[in-house]
């Protein structure tokens, strides 16, 4: 009995052994199943360029940076003169607002510009008729023929009558003038393009209504013969940034395609990094420094404003140079 015991004793020690090892086995048998082997990265990050460097995230811009075109009062669009992709001349027409409204008042000012010439010409007549009456009374000879105060009262309707043209004429011109001022209004709803450029984007259409802050610009122009990079340098870089130095753009997604950054300026204001959505709203907990680099466009592959780029710039190591 106790040789059957101590072997029924062990005999379940070991079971609960080879239960246990069986167990971690089939458990690291699926592990190994459900996650692969690491392996190389779909697209392999683009190498430093320079020893020492900073790294930083740019996007492209057009030169000059984009110009997001503005309305100069709210109004129901009639007419969208341009599309994506067409090059236009400084003070070229973009699109029109409606002026019906204007129009209207031009009308109806016109129709006040005649009134106050007919009154000019009444005026006209009837200063002409009393100074020949007065003229008549200063040719009497005899005083006695003429009393002191129909000669006196002839002289104040002359006066009277002066002052009634002089009030019609500047009738006159108050509506002249506004007809300057409702034309400049006129011309003022024809949205044109403030400088020379492409255009990039374009958001609004006959009909639609157009606001004077809207979410998304009515549309975008730049110059896309040449492109900038707007690199965003972390704040705890920024410290190493100078003026003039060198930098070397990769197009992210593709290292293969580079091409070298000339400096432009830094824009002394750190500021919340928002390079995801572009919104002011954009919820981050980075700050950082703007660098401004120039590249000239290449033939091939296509560069597209918008596009994020991975920038390298030849900057000495902090510690090395305090």
């Amino acid at each position: 009995m106790n040789l059957l015991s101590k072997l029924v004793r062990y005999g379940s020690i070991f079971a609960a052994i080879f239960g246990v090892i069986m167990i971690v086995n089939v458990t690291r048998i699926q592990a190994e199943r459900a996650m692969p082997p690491p392996g190389d990265p779909p697209v392999m990050p683009p190498q430093k360029p320079f020893a020492q460097a900073v790294a930083a995230t740019g996007i492209l811009e057009a030169l000059s940076e984009n110009v997001a075109i503005g309305m100069p009062l709210p109004g129901l669009v009639t007419e969208v003169s341009v599309k994506v992709n067409d090059v236009v001349k400084k003070d070229q027409a973009l699109l029109q607002l409606d002026d019906r409204d204007l129009l209207a008042e031009q009308l109806a000012t016109r129709a006040q510009q005649e009134i106050s010439r007919a009154q000019i010409s009444v005026s006209e007549a009837q200063l002409a008729k009393l100074e020949s009456q007065l003229a008549r009374l200063n040719s009497v000879s005899d005083s006695r023929a003429v009393s002191r105060d129909d000669l006196e009262n002839r002289k104040q309707d002359v006066t009277v009558a002066q002052a009634q043209l002089i009030a019609a004429k500047a009738q006159l011109t108050a509506a002249e003038t506004s007809l300057k001022r409702i034309a400049l209004l006129i011309e003022r709803l024809t949205v044109r393009a403030p400088r020379d450029g492409t255009i990039i984007q374009v958001n609004i259409r006959a009909g639609e209504y157009a606001a004077t802050s809207p979410k998304t610009p009515a549309m975008i122009l730049g110059d896309t013969e040449k492109l900038q990079v707007r690199a965003d340098i972390d704040e705890q870089n920024a410290t190493r940034i100078r003026v003039g130095q060198k930098a070397h753009g990769y197009l992210k997604g593709d290292p293969n395609v580079t091409f070298p950054l000339e400096f432009i300026r830094v824009e002394p204001y750190v500021i919340p990094k928002v390079s995801l959505t572009g919104s002011s709203t954009e919820r981050v907990d980075t700050r950082v420094l703007q660098v401004i680099y120039s590249l000239v466009r290449p033939a091939d592959p296509p560069l597209y404003v918008g596009q994020q780029v991975d920038v390298f710039i030849e900057a000495p190591d902090r510690l090395k140079h305090p």
